[in-house]
């Protein structure tokens, strides 16, 4: 479970960006989760266009390394590997048959794009609900 997790910037808005930060509160890899509404985000008659970010930090391993300078001088370097990467968490998603295919995925990012309609009761027309959920690794900067 995260140690940390800030969604005061964050709406509510998006049934589907919700089940995402519950299956990543239940994953230990995951240090730190933050969500926003992104600018995208539009509304209108006939559409409803919610666009969220997710930003993730991964845990991390301390791990010592024995290096050596010149061939002469030897030294232990502590580095800190990650427990995951986006690369790994597109593959882990791709394969959780309640959250489905990614959209699109690169090293920097994993995106999702859902749609259905809504028709409300007593009404005869409903609009298209639109979400999109981009995912990126915290540091990374938005590209809305």
């Amino acid at each position: 479970m995260p140690n940390e997790c800030d969604i005061s910037a964050w709406s509510g808005e998006g049934a589907f960006t919700q089940q995402l930060i519950n299956w990543f509160t239940e994953q230990e890899t995951i240090a730190f989760l933050k969500v926003e509404d992104a600018k995208s985000t539009r509304a209108d008659v006939e559409y409803n266009f919610i666009s969220n970010e997710i930003f993730l930090q991964f845990h991390t391993v301390k791990k010592t390394k024995k290096q050596s300078l010149w061939g002469v001088l030897s030294f232990n370097r502590t580095i800190f590997d990650k427990l995951m990467t986006i690369e790994e968490l597109h593959v882990l998603l791709e394969n959780q048959q309640e959250i489905g295919s990614v959209d699109y995925a690169d090293a920097d990012m994993i995106q999702f794009l859902r749609t259905e309609r809504i028709v409300p009761p007593y009404q005869t027309k409903g609009y298209k609900l639109i979400e999109l959920v981009r995912i990126y690794e915290f540091g990374a900067t938005s590209r809305t």
